[in-house]
C-alpha cells in the first residue's frame, strides 16, 4: 500500500521532489521505490522530462488498478467497522457551490450527531470537475446541479430545482409572492457567472427577450452575490436549495414565475458500479431521503 501511495503522489504532482515532500521521505528513497516497481513490471511507469514526470500508457493502467484496489480496501475496512456499528468512517463528497452555505453543513451536522466518529471531506466543484473526481476515485459521492450525460454516472436521487430571486426584505419586489423576469428589469442585478447552472438557465430564458437585465456584478461566489443585495436595490438569483431559509430576516426569497423557465435537476450520484464504503452509503441514503422529502414540500428547511 505504501508504494501505491507513492506512485499516486508522483502522478498527482508531476514531480518526484514534491511527491517526496508530501510523503515525508527523501526524493532518492522515492526514486528507489519507483525503480523497484518498474523493474518488477518490466516497463517505465513515468515519462521523465525537464518539465516533470508524466504517466506512461502503462503507468495510467497501473494507476487505475491502484485506485481500484484502494477503493476496494476502503470498502473492506468499512465493512469490518460495520460489524460493530458505524463507529468510524470517512465520507468524501463533491458538491455544487449552492449547497455549501447551509444545506450540506446542516446535513453533515445531523449525520454526525448520529455517528460522531464519521468524518467528512467536501470539495466544491462544478459538475465536470465533480464527475472527474468520481472517475479518479477521489470522492465517493457527488451532489451537483444539471450534470451532463455520462456513462460512468449513476444517479441515486434527484429533484427539480426552481430559480428564485433573492433580495432585501425592504426591496419593493419583496411584497410579491412571486416575480417575473420582466419585473426585475428596472433593478440592478448581481448574476452568477456562466460556469454556474442558475446563470445558464436564466440566459436560456432571456434569449427570447429584447430587453436585458441590468447586470452590475458577476461572480462565481454565491456568498458574495447574496451579500450584494443588502443595499436594498440589487437582486440576485440562485437555485432554491441554495437560497437563504424562509425565516432568515436578512433576505426575501421569491420564486421566479416563468412558464418557460427550465427546472434543472439537482442530482445525487456515484461512480457506476462502485461499491460505496458503509459511511458513504449511509450518508447517501440520508441525502436521498431529504431530496425525496423536498420533492413533496419544495423546501429544504431543517
Amino acid at each position: 500500500m505504501r508504494i501505491w501511495r507513492s506512485i499516486d503522489a508522483v502522478a498527482r504532482t508531476g514531480s518526484l521532489r514534491q511527491a517526496a515532500e508530501r510523503l515525508h521521505i527523501t526524493a532518492s528513497a522515492l526514486q528507489r521505490r519507483l525503480d523497484d516497481v518498474e523493474a518488477d513490471l518490466g516497463t517505465p511507469l513515468f515519462e521523465r522530462s525537464a518539465t516533470g514526470m508524466r504517466l506512461s500508457v502503462a503507468g495510467e493502467l497501473f494507476l487505475g488498478w491502484i485506485r481500484a484496489q484502494d477503493s476496494a480496501l476502503e470498502q473492506v475496512r468499512s465493512r469490518i467497522e460495520d460489524l460493530a456499528g458505524l463507529r468510524r468512517g470517512h465520507v468524501r463528497i463533491a458538491a455544487s457551490q449552492a449547497l455549501a452555505l447551509s444545506f450540506l453543513p446542516d446535513e453533515i451536522a445531523a449525520f454526525r450527531a448520529l455517528y460522531p466518529g464519521v468524518t467528512f471531506q467536501v470539495s466544491i466543484r462544478d459538475h465536470a470537475a465533480a464527475l472527474h473526481e468520481l472517475a479518479a476515485f477521489e470522492t465517493e459521492l457527488a451532489l451537483i446541479f444539471r450534470p451532463p450525460p455520462n456513462a460512468d454516472w449513476q444517479p441515486l436521487a434527484q429533484i427539480g430545482q426552481r430559480i428564485v430571486a433573492i433580495m432585501a426584505p425592504s426591496h419593493p419586489l419583496a411584497a410579491r409572492a412571486t416575480v417575473l423576469l420582466r419585473d426585475c428589469l428596472p433593478w440592478p442585478v448581481a448574476l452568477p457567472d456562466r460556469s454556474l447552472g442558475a446563470r445558464q438557465i436564466l440566459e436560456e430564458r432571456m434569449a427570447g427577450h429584447s430587453a436585458r437585465l441590468r447586470v452590475v456584478l458577476e461572480s462565481n461566489s454565491f456568498e458574495l452575490l447574496r451579500h450584494s443585495v443588502r443595499d436594498g436595490r440589487t437582486l440576485t438569483f440562485q437555485i432554491e436549495t441554495g437560497a437563504p431559509a424562509r425565516d432568515d430576516p436578512a433576505y426575501a426569497v421569491r420564486p421566479l414565475d416563468e412558464a418557460n423557465l427550465a427546472h434543472g435537476p439537482l442530482v445525487l450520484g456515484q461512480l457506476r458500479g462502485r461499491a460505496l464504503p458503509v459511511a458513504a452509503a449511509r450518508f447517501a441514503e440520508r441525502l436521498a431521503a431529504r431530496l425525496d422529502a423536498a420533492r413533496d414540500d419544495r423546501a429544504f428547511s431543517s
